[in-house]
């Protein structure tokens, strides 16, 4: 289905540029020349309308056809949270529970993904009284 829509929408796409490039431009640039005199249906005033409104026509059926395959390609769309495995729920929080911690499980995210177990930092005596800070 969503194939033969954009097909169409192709088919629109291309008769809508051919439509534009067709019609006489108002600088008179480009048009200058070779317009015939006559009232038939393919003179230059009848031809002009002709072209306005199949380039309308274009225009609408390409603008629908776009909102169309929107409203496909979002129909599949699922919300996903990239945090769905750090933290055992994957449920969102409403109401008034509390979050739990981000690495209430002794690891973060990066230790979770990479699937090893989170790193421990080296233990340190505690202190015996007050320390000048240390660059490490």
């Amino acid at each position: 289905m969503q194939t033969v829509l954009i097909m169409i929408h192709l088919m629109v796409v291309i008769a809508l540029i051919g439509f534009v490039l067709l019609q006489r431009s108002e600088g008179g640039g480009l048009g200058s020349g070779g317009s015939s005199g006559g009232a038939g249906f393919l003179s230059s005033r009848g031809t002009a309308n002709v072209l306005t409104r199949t380039t309308a026509f274009l225009a609408l059926a390409f603008f629908a056809s776009s909102l169309i395959l929107s409203a496909i390609a979002g129909m599949d769309r699922k919300p996903a949270s990239i945090l769905k495995g750090a933290s055992g729920t994957s449920a969102p929080i409403s109401g008034g529970q509390t979050p739990e911690a981000p690495l209430s499980g002794g690891g973060g995210l990066l230790d979770t993904l990479r699937g090893g177990a989170p790193a421990q930092p080296p233990a340190s005596p505690a202190p015996s009284g007050p320390q000048v800070p240390q660059s490490r």
